[in-house]
């Protein structure tokens, strides 16, 4: 089965969503992240997706110790996929520490791929492709890398799995890039997990269809109302039942 991943961002311990990745375009949707945790692992999701957007800036982890504790809220029932800062050994180190159990590298693997393959010895990583029309975003979606998205998948053979954000769509609410998804999830050996767009149960039963993918990062539009998590969740389900065997980790 597909897995949904509802995301926690956090600028200043709080739980926030950005418009395209700009810090001076923000939402506050609330100042207790551990409770969001435990009601979204309440729902039934088995994953919660966390970023520290501080970090991801400056490379401050100034929401280290929420990332801690909402990994220990939600022990029992899910796991913590989290990212944001993640540039350094040390940090997969003292994150696994957390009771994280995927880090997400996205700035530092694209400096640095031989990176990507040391952590993973630590703890599993995701590689975090974030493009503006096909380019490789970083320190913070804040710059270009020069790196297109297409050449990037090869890079990383030991990456459990590839999470893709299109940009341009993150809190936009105006649907994922499924065409451009769908490449992705033919070009990469490991699952792609889909984030950026999302809006609607139908943008989930679309992304559902795709051969190859391993998951869905939900934000703004679980804040927002415009599903519940147990909503996205029973959608995901019966895109399974449809087709036995789609998706999951490869």
């Amino acid at each position: 089965m597909i897995e949904l991943f509802p995301a926690i961002d956090l600028l200043g311990g709080r739980v926030v969503r950005l418009r395209q990745g700009d810090y001076a375009d923000e939402t506050v949707y609330g100042n207790d992240p551990v409770q969001v945790a435990r009601e979204f692992a309440a729902a039934g999701a088995r994953w919660i997706h966390v970023v520290d957007l501080d970090a991801a800036r400056s490379g401050d982890p100034v929401n280290r110790p929420v990332v801690a504790a909402v990994a220990a809220a939600v022990a029992d029932t899910a796991q913590v996929q989290t990212g944001g800062g993640v540039r350094r050994l040390d940090d997969a180190r003292e994150l696994a520490a957390a009771g994280v159990a995927r880090v997400v590298m996205g700035s530092a693997a694209v400096r640095e791929p031989n990176l990507v393959a040391e952590a993973s010895e630590i703890v599993p990583v995701a590689v975090g492709l974030d493009h503006r029309a096909g380019e490789l975003a970083v320190h913070g979606w804040t710059q270009g890398s020069g790196m297109l998205l297409d050449d990037a998948y090869r890079l990383f053979p030991t990456a459990a799995v590839f999470v893709i954000t299109d940009i341009s769509r993150d809190g936009m609410l105006e649907g994922p890039d499924i065409a451009g998804l769908s490449r992705s999830a033919e070009l990469a050996a490991a699952p792609v997990i889909a984030s950026g767009g999302v809006s609607s149960l139908e943008d989930i039963a679309a992304l559902a269809s795709i051969p190859g993918l391993g998951g869905v990062i939900t934000g703004k539009a679980v804040y927002e109302g415009r599903f519940t998590v147990e909503q996205a969740l029973a959608a995901l389900s019966r895109a399974g039942q449809a087709c036995p065997g789609h998706g999951g980790e490869r």
